[in-house]
């Protein structure tokens, strides 16, 4: 389920040009609170791996850059997406209820919310990302330090992660073990862009783009709901469904 919600203000909404973390933090900070307090430290776990089951789009807005920062006039559409019914209702009845929100250091209102759940009735769909995907993996050097190499949809590895990830996170939010033996398949439609994004002084590559993506359609849909690709808790992989 998506939930897409329009935010004014009095003021122009300013925000520095790397804000995934704000966002984050809003999210966290208007949600039920217990809630909260497990996906932040405990999470849906499959093999090891722990998943939050929530991403965020990008502001959806284009924002003109000042100095370090983007001012995005006096509104801002967000679309926040997660399988879980609870989290979905409780970032809605947050925006409806208080008058006050504050996204950084901008006092802002709820003024509209919609609520997208889309449906997969076929073993494709198209999507667009909302929020770049991310596909990596971390390595050992010969002195034992670590690196992170972030792969392309053009590198095979690419589609391998991003399907093994979400058979993990199914696995996770259904807690069974069904091993989705095909996973998906991931084409891109258009030449895909790499961005890079700060998040607490790391350095995220992600991809954006438009892709078909084949595969059963449970898989698919919580793709939509939950993100492609990983660190989508950090607002990464959210995609939204078009034709």
């Amino acid at each position: 389920m998506q939930v897409k919600i329009r935010f004014s203000s009095n003021k122009d909404i300013l925000l520095p040009v790397h804000y995934n973390h704000i966002i984050q933090a809003f999210i966290y900070n208007n949600i039920d609170r217990d809630l909260a307090m497990f996906l932040h430290d405990n999470g849906y776990t499959s093999n090891g791996r722990v998943f939050k089951l929530f991403t965020f789009s990008r502001i959806l807005n284009k924002g003109k850059i000042e100095g370090d920062r983007f001012n995005f006039g006096k509104k801002i559409d967000l679309i926040v997406s997660s399988p879980l019914d609870n989290f979905c209702k409780s970032i809605a009845n947050s925006m409806l209820l208080s008058e006050d929100l504050f996204l950084g250091q901008n006092k802002i209102r709820a003024e509209e919310i919609k609520i997208l759940d889309n449906l997969v009735e076929v073993d494709e769909i198209k999507v667009k990302t909302l929020s770049g995907i991310v596909a990596y993996s971390t390595f050992l050097k010969p002195d034992n330090s670590k690196y992170t190499h972030y792969f392309m949809p053009e590198e095979k590895d690419f589609n391998r992660i991003v399907s093994e990830n979400l058979v993990k996170k199914y696995n996770a939010f259904y807690n069974t073990n069904l091993s989705f033996d095909n996973g998906i398949e991931i084409i891109s439609l258009e030449k895909p862009k790499q961005v890079l994004t700060y998040y607490k002084n790391f350095i995220i590559k992600c991809t954006d783009g438009k892709f078909l993506i084949k595969g059963d359609k449970r898989l698919l849909k919580l793709g939509l709901d939950a993100g492609f690709g990983s660190k989508n808790s950090q607002g990464f992989g959210c995609v939204s469904l078009y034709t």
